[in-house]
């Protein structure tokens, strides 16, 4: 008898746990495969609800946990906590494959982990654009992994311009667009009781810190702040991540706490997010969540600052800059907006057939451990 393919996934947070959902549970049901997941980062921090619990709860059959912080450390060092504690998990008994997701340090500990030890990398949503450090960590993720699955033709034109190889490239969309598009949510008045939100109308805020801005973090935080409280709308406030910086943010949100305008939670699962997003007047900060899922179900995004520079464009999304009279002004003006047409730039709501597709075919898992640079032929340069 065959050994299942043992596929190792690695997540550090609510958000990419909930892109990667759709293929744990794919994998998990698959007759020829084992899922494995690596769970650390924010989901064991107090702050952030231990969302591991999240995890648990969905029934997956192989769960280990690790802490790779308490809180406040360096990004650097967490980094190494985490190598060294996969490093250690791995060693034990190897995966065929790592996959990992998008631009964060444990997908980056996961990337290291698998090629200095001669396992396949999968990386999904590699070929964005970030801002901030995250961008640099996608793109070194990029280099790292042997395959990549991104979320669309112009993710792919990037990763070959990096000099990847075609045939390692699939376009499958954003898995969580599966779900975002699933009849299975719950409703919102399910919701509603859950969180105890009550606001007939509501906006949505999300705002993390901007890592390669640190010496104007508090007082962004602070206009931020004032912004959602001098607008006198309602508001459901999500925690920003943990990136260096977000004690900042949480001590402006200090002055939210005991306003009957404003509901604020450290978390929230990913299925309840979405239908709340879906229901928001729109929604405020400089979460990607803004710019990838909020068009997709025609809400509308007010992103402010820099954190999200360079990314998508589209009508639903309104960039203004980190000030608080222009967030104010761009707050009430999309308050009394209808919502735009529905946008699918990152995926039709198919991933996981096309992800599990590539994942039968035997030739992904011939694929040389060794990596070579894939030159982009060009015109000669003109001679002096």
């Amino acid at each position: 008898m065959t050994a299942k393919r043992r596929i190792l996934f690695i997540t550090g947070t609510r958000a990419d746990f909930g892109k990667l959902k759709p293929l744990m549970r794919a994998v998990e049901t698959s007759a020829d495969m084992e899922c494995h997941i690596f769970v650390t980062g924010m989901h064991l921090l107090a702050r952030y609800g231990y969302t591991y619990r999240q995890v648990e709860r969905e029934g997956f059959s192989n769960v280990f946990t690790a802490m790779n912080q308490v809180g406040g450390e360096a990004m650097d060092l967490v980094l190494a906590n985490t190598v060294e504690a996969l490093g250690k998990y791995v060693a034990e008994d190897p995966p065929d494959m790592i996959v990992v997701h998008g631009d964060r340090l444990e997908t980056l500990a996961g990337a290291i982990v698998g090629a200095f030890r001669n396992i396949l990398v999968a990386h999904v949503e590699g070929g964005e654009r970030s801002g901030t450090i995250d961008e640099m960590i996608r793109h070194s993720v990029t280099k790292l992994a042997h395959l990549h699955f991104v979320a669309n033709e112009e993710a792919r034109g990037r990763l070959l311009q990096m000099g990847e190889h075609p045939d390692a490239v699939f376009v499958i969309g954003s898995p969580d667009i599966d779900i975002m598009l699933s009849p299975d949510l719950p409703d919102l008045d399910a919701v509603r009781e859950r969180y105890d939100i009550r606001f007939p109308q509501y906006a949505v805020a999300l705002y993390h810190p901007v890592t390669t801005e640190p010496a104007t973090q508090v007082e962004r935080a602070q206009a931020f702040a004032l912004a959602l409280q001098d607008s006198l709308l309602d508001f459901v406030v999500i925690s920003p991540n943990n990136d260096a910086g977000s004690e900042h943010i949480h001590k402006a949100y200090e002055a939210l706490k005991g306003n009957s305008r404003f509901r604020l939670f450290p978390s929230m699962r990913f299925e309840f997010f979405l239908q709340l997003m879906r229901n928001a007047r729109f929604i405020i900060g400089n979460s990607s969540a803004g710019i990838r899922e909020a068009p997709i179900y025609g809400v509308r995004t007010i992103n402010v600052g820099s954190r999200q520079k360079g990314r998508f464009l589209h009508e639903s999304i309104h960039n203004v800059p980190e000030n608080r009279k222009a967030m104010l002004e761009s707050i009430r003006q999309c308050w009394s907006m209808e919502s735009c047409a529905p946008c699918f730039h990152f995926g039709q709501g198919n991933s996981v057939e096309q992800f599990m597709r590539c994942l039968e075919r035997q030739e992904l898992w011939n694929l040389p451990r060794q990596k070579h640079f894939q030159d982009i032929c060009a015109a000669p340069a003109p001679k002096a």
